[in-house]
C-alpha cells in the first residue's frame, strides 16, 4: 500500500469537469450534512474531512477548475509548515499525499539543527497538484462537488439547548436557484471575501487575478446579521518570470536532497525520481532594486495604505523601506515539469507592471528578464478568530464554521490545517456526535488553533517552531504515533487502511525500544562492540543499548550491525529510532508540565460565565479580555 497512491492513474480532468457540471445541473438533492463554500486548501481539505467522518457534503466553488489550486507559491512545507503539512497526512488529509505526487524538488531545511525543527519541503508542479487534488474529491463517497457563487447564509433561532444566538441552516446561491440546506456550513472564503485587488494605482474587485470576490451578501451577512468583528488584511504575489528570459548561470544552483522526502507517511517514495528533479537559483536584489521601488512609491497606492500584511512574507517594498542598504534574498523557482515561466520568491510587488519590469531588470540575472504575468496585491475581509472556540465554530452561531484566511492566517498549510479541523466538527455536529479538540500539548495543528481562537491576529499568522512550546515531542516524524490513532479511534476521520498502518509502526518501534533498553553492556564492553564510538572510559555504569544510540556519532545501523539477531528486523525504522533515542530524556522532563496543560485544557468554562461580578481577584482589564474572547477552557 506504500506505493499505490504514486502508481495509479488519475482519471483525466475532462472527467471531473464533466461530472460535477452534471450535479450543477440536476442536484441530486437540495439537503446536505455539510455545505463547505471555497475550493482552496482550506476548502478541499474540509470537504474531503467531513465526507470521510461520515457526512453527506457538498462544496461549492466559483470555478469548478481551479479547485486545488495553487494561487501564489509553487511550494509546500517548510519549517513548521512541513509539521503542519505531516499532521493533516495523518489526519489522512489530502495535502501530503498531493505533494509526494507532484513535487519536483524534495529538501529538508534546518538540517543543522536537531530533527524536532526539520521542515519537510517541496517545490511542486502546478497542474499536478491541482489534478491529483481534483481526482481525491472525485473519488470521495458521499463528496458533491458545485460550481455556484454564495449569496446569503441562511440563519434563524438557535436550538435553546446549545450555546449561541444563532443557527445556520444552510446557503442560498447567486444564481437565484433554489436554498440549499445544511445541519453544518464551513466558510473557507481565502482571500475573496469583499476581497480587492491593486496594482500601482489600479484597484478592482477580485479574490484573484481572473477570478471575482465573493458575494456581497456573504459579507453583509457576517457583519450585520450575525454580528461579527470584521478586520482588513492584505498579502501579494510576485510577477511570473518568463524561464527563457532569465540568464540562470549568474544565479546560485541549489539542488534538491538527493534522496526525496516523502510527506505521507503512507508513501515510501515520491512519483519524481531523485535524477528528474529540478533544481532552484538563488539571487540577491541590487541597489537600483532600492531606487525604483522609491522612485515608484507615489504609484503604488497598497504600499501607502495601513491594512496589515504578512509580516514574514512582505512585500520587496515592505522590505526596502524596512530595511533599507540591505541584499535581499529572490529565489527563482520552477513552476512545473514543463512549465516555461519561474516564481521570484521574495519579489511580492504591487508597482505598475511597466515599473515592476524596470526592477526585476536591476538584478543581474534577471537583466533581461520578460514578464509573463504581473505581481499584484489582494487586499480582503477575516473574521476575528476569537470568535470561534476550538472546534472552529463561530460561537454566536450553531453550525457555522470558519477555516483558512478569514480566520487571519497566511499560507497553504496552516488552511489545509484549519480546513481539515473544520470539516471534522462541521461533520461531528450535522451527525449529533459531540465536537473534537486538540490540544496544543499534541500537535501543532492544536497550537495553530489555540493561538488562533485564545489570543486573535494583529497581521497574517503564520506557523513556526517556536510558537510550540513542546516542539521536542511534536516532531514531524511521529506524528502518525501523535494523531493517526486518535484519528481512527475517537475523531473517526482516518481509514482503516492508514490506521493498520500506524498500529503497526507503533508496534514495531515498541518492539524495537525494548529490544534496545534490553542489551546491558559496560562502557568497555560497548567501546569493544563498537570502536569507532567514542566512549568516555570513567563511565563505570552499564548502558543500555537505548542510552548508546543517543551518542552523535552511534546510529542504529550500527548497533544492528553489532547485535544483528535483535535489532535487524527493525531497520526500516532506523532514523525514527535514532530520533527518538536522542529526545527521549528531554520529552521525559516535559511529561509532568504537559499533563498539567492538559489538565487545565479539560476544565471547561461556561460560555454565559459572568467575568464581572465573579468573586475572585482579577484585574478589571482582565475580566474585560475574558469577557471578549470568552475561552473555553481554563
Amino acid at each position: 500500500c506504500a506505493s499505490h497512491m504514486l502508481t495509479k492513474k488519475l482519471p483525466p480532468l475532462q472527467s471531473f469537469l464533466v461530472l460535477v457540471s452534471r450535479r450543477a445541473s440536476h442536484l441530486a438533492r437540495q439537503q446536505y450534512d455539510v455545505i463547505v463554500v471555497g475550493g482552496g486548501h482550506a476548502g478541499t481539505e474540509a470537504a474531503a474531512a467531513a465526507a470521510r467522518v461520515g457526512a453527506e457534503t457538498l462544496l461549492v466553488s466559483q470555478k469548478i477548475h481551479t479547485i486545488g489550486a495553487l494561487s501564489c507559491n509553487p511550494s509546500l512545507g517548510g519549517v513548521g509548515k512541513g509539521q503542519l503539512v505531516r499532521e493533516v497526512d495523518a489526519l489522512d488529509g489530502l495535502c501530503g499525499r498531493a505533494g509526494d505526487w507532484a513535487g519536483i524538488h524534495f529538501s529538508i531545511l534546518n538540517r543543522r539543527k536537531g530533527p524536532a525543527v526539520w521542515g519537510p519541503r517541496a517545490q511542486l508542479d502546478r497542474q499536478r497538484y491541482r489534478k491529483f487534488i481534483q481526482s481525491e474529491l472525485l473519488s470521495t463517497p458521499r463528496l458533491t462537488v458545485l460550481e455556484g457563487s454564495v449569496e446569503e447564509l441562511l440563519v434563524t433561532e438557535p436550538n435553546p439547548e446549545e450555546p449561541g444566538h444563532h443557527r445556520v441552516t444552510g446557503i442560498r446561491l447567486a444564481n437565484g436557484s433554489r436554498p440549499i440546506s445544511a445541519s453544518s456550513v464551513v466558510l473557507t472564503t481565502g482571500t475573496f471575501l469583499s476581497g480587492s485587488l491593486f496594482m500601482g494605482q489600479t484597484t478592482s474587485p477580485g479574490g484573484r487575478i481572473g477570478d471575482a470576490p465573493s458575494c456581497a451578501g456573504l459579507s453583509h451577512t457576517l457583519r450585520e446579521r450575525l454580528g461579527l468583528r470584521i478586520g482588513r488584511l492584505r498579502t501579494g504575489t510576485p510577477p511570473r518570470i518568463v524561464r527563457d528570459s532569465v540568464d540562470l548561470s549568474l544565479a546560485d544552483l541549489h539542488p534538491p536532497d538527493s534522496h526525496p522526502t516523502p510527506f505521507s507517511f503512507l508513501n515510501t517514495h515520491t512519483r519524481c525520481k531523485p535524477e528528474e528533479q529540478l533544481p532552484c537559483y538563488l539571487t540577491y536584489t541590487t541597489p537600483g532594486v532600492e531606487r525604483v521601488v522609491r522612485e515608484s512609491l507615489h504609484l503604488n497606492c497598497h504600499i501607502q495604505q495601513d491594512t496589515k500584511g504578512p509580516r514574514y512574507c512582505p512585500s520587496i517594498e515592505s522590505r526596502v523601506l524596512r530595511f533599507p542598504g540591505r541584499k535581499h534574498q529572490v529565489w527563482l523557482e520552477p513552476e512545473g515539469v514543463t512549465s516555461d515561466l519561474l516564481y521570484p520568491q521574495g519579489l511580492s510587488m504591487t508597482m505598475p507592471p511597466d515599473t515592476q519590469l524596470r526592477l526585476i531588470r536591476e538584478i543581474p540575472a534577471m537583466h533581461r528578464a520578460e514578464i509573463h504575468t504581473p505581481g499584484y496585491g489582494v487586499q480582503y475581509d477575516f473574521v476575528c478568530p476569537t470568535q470561534l472556540s476550538p472546534a472552529l465554530q463561530v460561537k454566536s452561531t450553531q453550525g457555522l464554521f470558519l477555516a483558512g484566511q478569514i480566520n487571519g492566517t497566511t499560507g497553504y498549510e496552516e488552511a489545509a490545517a484549519q480546513g481539515l479541523w473544520a470539516g471534522v466538527n462541521a461533520a461531528r455536529w450535522a451527525l449529533c456526535m459531540p465536537v473534537a479538540a486538540l490540544s496544543r500539548t499534541e500537535s501543532y495543528i492544536g497550537v495553530l488553533i489555540d493561538d488562533l481562537v485564545s489570543r486573535g491576529v494583529t497581521e497574517p499568522y503564520r506557523m513556526f517552531t517556536s510558537r510550540a512550546e513542546f516542539r521536542t515531542s511534536l516532531r514531524p516524524d511521529n506524528a502518525d504515533l501523535r494523531l493517526t490513532l486518535k484519528g481512527f479511534e475517537e475523531v473517526k476521520c482516518v481509514s482503516s487502511l492508514r490506521y493498520q498502518e500506524a498500529v503497526r509502526v507503533r508496534d514495531s518501534l515498541q518492539e524495537a525500544l525494548a529490544a534496545l533498553r534490553s542489551l546491558h553492556l559496560s562502557s568497555l564492553n560497548w567501546r569493544l562492540k563498537l570502536p569507532d564510538m567514542r566512549m568516555s572510559e570513567a563511565k563505570s555504569t552499564l548502558l543500555t543499548g537505548m542510552h548508546v544510540l543517543q551518542y552523535n556519532d552511534v546510529s542504529f545501523e550500527m548497533l544492528a550491525s553489532a547485535f544483528p539477531e535483535c535489532l535487524s528486523p527493525y531497520m526500516e525504522f532506523s532514523q525514527r529510532l535514532k530520533i527518538e533515542a536522542v529526545y527521549r530524556p528531554h520529552c521525559d522532563l516535559q511529561k509532568k508540565e504537559i499533563e498539567r496543560i492538559q489538565k487545565e485544557e479539560s476544565l471547561s468554562l461556561p460560555q454565559d460565565i459572568d467575568y464581572f461580578s465573579l468573586p475572585v481577584s482579577l484585574s478589571q482589564e482582565v475580566r474585560e479580555i475574558l469577557d471578549r474572547v470568552r475561552p473555553s477552557t481554563v
